[in-house]
């Protein structure tokens, strides 16, 4: 005979009264974090391919770019924003950048990497993905201070406008990407042994704001 346990619950004071953190909410943490580790991951082998060899492999660009993508998109879609709106905002920047990144890929014979090298304006469209990210970053920096997400906030829209305008000597975008691969793996790397609640946030918030809307709707 087997004895079912239910599962284990712990209890937090909220700014609007008393939340529980569930078995579920850590596992949405993990998922985002182990999605934040990927993107981060795949994006650093990306880098190194192309600062470190003469002769990258482009077609294995793309397939990292597109798990750097897929995994960015798993992490926004189980990231704990307050603001609904800001949440959503940010996934449909990714999906708005993914159809890009999916219509450059197959749009002429270069590859991924060499369209949007060649043709800066494609930042117009591929780069919501990466606003989408650098909402991540602000999103980090602004909740729990993080030095490494507050260095990637300007990075990453100095580096894209700065490729689309023309305006950085190549060296300085080396540079920047070399200092945004390696802040971002940082940053992947602290989140895996950060705690789990706090990523999950005051879910009395939650709870508070979801009423307030639906006051909202009902009047």
């Amino acid at each position: 005979m087997t004895t079912q346990t239910a599962p284990i619950t712990e209890t937090y004071q909220g700014q609007f009264g008393e939340f529980t953190i569930t078995k579920d909410d850590r596992f949405g943490v993990i998922v985002y974090r182990a999605g934040l580790a990927i993107a981060a991951l795949c994006f650093a082998i990306a880098t190194a391919l192309v600062l470190f060899n003469d002769n990258p492999n482009l077609q294995l660009l793309t397939f990292l770019y597109a798990g750097f993508s897929l995994a960015l998109g798993v992490s926004l879609l189980s990231i704990h924003i307050y603001m609904v709106e800001l949440h959503r905002a940010l996934q449909i920047f990714w999906v708005i950048g993914s159809i890009s990144a999916i219509v450059f890929a197959f749009s002429n014979s270069q590859t991924l990497a060499q369209t949007v090298y060649n043709y800066p304006l494609t930042i117009l469209g591929i780069g919501f993905t990466f606003a989408a990210l650098t909402g991540i970053y602000f999103k980090e920096a602004f909740c729990f201070n993080r030095l490494e997400t507050k260095v990637l906030t300007p990075i990453v829209p100095l580096l894209l406008l700065g490729h689309m305008t023309g305006i950085l000597p190549i060296e300085v975008e080396k540079g920047l990407l070399a200092v945004w691969a390696v802040f971002f793996l940082i940053f992947a790397i602290r989140k895996v042994v950060q705690a789990i609640p706090p990523d999950i946030g005051d879910k009395s918030v939650f709870e508070y704001l979801k009423g307030q809307r639906l006051k909202v709707n009902n009047s």
